[in-house]
């Protein structure tokens, strides 16, 4: 039997394992005593399947108000990088074009880090402060971090701050914009009403968003036994149209896209690092042909299986 694509966590990652990632991209800004961002975009390796994930954490010193900070993290894979986006691509313009060669998947790590003084103007004035006013103020005496699901306005907050198209101060002013829209989703998810962040309000029962998050592990333990919708809801015991939708708001694509997407990635791992044939790799990911797999693989990479053998 063969294994499934390593699931990781960036934030596990040993320390010799960042220092063999190729960077991409690397943008660090800081307004004095407002926000401190960076965002770090490297090549994904073929044998990964990076978890999307975020945290929320608030960091507080009794004695030491200089150091109080609250802070956004967030790692997201399966984006694409152009290598010349901001040198007027010619084959591709904003991800556009499937054919550009200078196009390669990322993993994308983002952090926000809001200072006390910027966040207090939020609260200023109100008499009665409830959770998320404390955090904002500083009131709330506990240091504490928190998982962030990537969920809705989230997740197109972070596509839009990876993928825009400003420059200079233009595009100073859009990533200002969208990181107080950021904290405000964030802020929100945390403590706010969880039923306003969905659009499939039945999304804000935990138990359905467990649900749906365990058909994503279901497919990536089946990647070379394809399911039927019918069959992954059964398994994951939920409703089929629930399921279809649940799973685009949640992971910003539909299981089919997200399916193939994977098993291609692993055709990558299989054929380029471990040297198996086409043939043994359409097999051993459930494809009837070699040309159905060869037509899937093109689809997805932009060349044959057999021309990245020869690389």
């Amino acid at each position: 039997m063969y294994s499934s694509p390593k699931q990781v966590k960036i934030d596990q990652l040993p320390p010799l394992l960042y220092n063999e990632l190729e960077v991409l991209q690397e943008i660090e800004r800081s307004v004095p005593g407002s926000v401190h961002y960076t965002i770090t975009r490297y090549k994904k390796q073929s044998q990964w399947s990076v978890e999307d994930t975020g945290m929320l954490v608030y960091h507080y010193e009794k004695n030491n108000a200089e150091a109080n900070y609250l802070e956004l993290r967030f790692c997201v894979s399966g984006n694409v990088y152009c290598r010349q986006k901001h040198t007027e691509c010619d084959s591709c313009k904003f991800n556009a074009s499937k054919g550009c060669i200078e196009k390669v998947e990322s993993v994308d790590l983002l952090s926000f880090s809001f200072k006390p003084s910027y966040l207090t103007q939020f609260v200023k004035g109100k008499k009665q402060l409830n959770i998320s006013d404390e955090v904002l103020s500083f009131t709330h005496t506990n240091s504490f971090s928190k998982t962030l699901p990537l969920y809705g306005n989230i997740r197109k907050a972070i596509e839009a701050l990876l993928n825009h198209s400003y420059s200079d101060s233009l595009e100073n002013i859009f990533i200002n914009a969208q990181t107080q829209i950021l904290l405000l989703y964030s802020m929100d998810c945390m403590f706010g009403d969880n039923e306003k962040i969905f659009t499939c309000k039945f999304l804000a029962n935990a138990d359905d968003r467990e649900k749906i998050t365990k058909a994503r592990e279901v497919l990536l333990q089946h990647i070379g036994e394809p399911l039927t919708i019918k069959e992954l809801s059964r398994k994951v015991a939920i409703n089929e149209c629930y399921l279809k939708k649940g799973f685009k708001e949640l992971f910003g694509t539909t299981i089919f896209d997200f399916y193939q997407s994977q098993r291609m990635e692993h055709a990558k791992y299989l054929l380029y690092d471990k040297g198996l044939s086409v043939t043994e790799v359409s097999l051993m990911l459930g494809y009837s042909s070699i040309s159905h797999f060869s037509t899937a693989f093109k689809k997805h990479t932009g060349i044959k299986p057999c021309e990245l053998l020869l690389r």
